[in-house]
């Protein structure tokens, strides 16, 4: 009958290193490696006080160009530029939008 071999279990044999635990000295050696590790500060990016004020400001914009110009309310009539311009200022918008921390 063929034995069976065995998976997993202790690798290394139990109770630690021997030279540390009879050389009296508690502090752990250059290379050995304790098992807490602090966290990395993690580095925030903050963004400039503006950068909400004008992603509003050209959202903002952007409706109302669109809105008068359907509505009729612009000057010089009706011309696609309008439409060019809400829509620049939308996507302007949206644009700082992602760039907000």
């Amino acid at each position: 009958m063929a034995t069976k071999k065995k998976s997993g279990g202790r690798v290394t044999p139990k109770g630690g290193h021997k030279a540390e635990q009879h050389s009296g000295n508690h502090e752990p050696s250059v290379g050995s490696s304790s098992r807490y590790t602090p966290p990395v500060p993690v580095y925030t990016k903050h963004s400039a006080p503006w950068v909400p004020v004008l992603m509003f400001v050209l959202l903002g914009l952007g409706a109302l160009i669109i809105l008068f110009y359907y509505l009729g309310f612009v000057p010089g009539g009706r011309s696609n530029w309008y439409l060019a311009l809400g829509l620049g200022s939308l996507l302007g918008g949206l644009y700082t939008a992602t760039k907000y921390h």
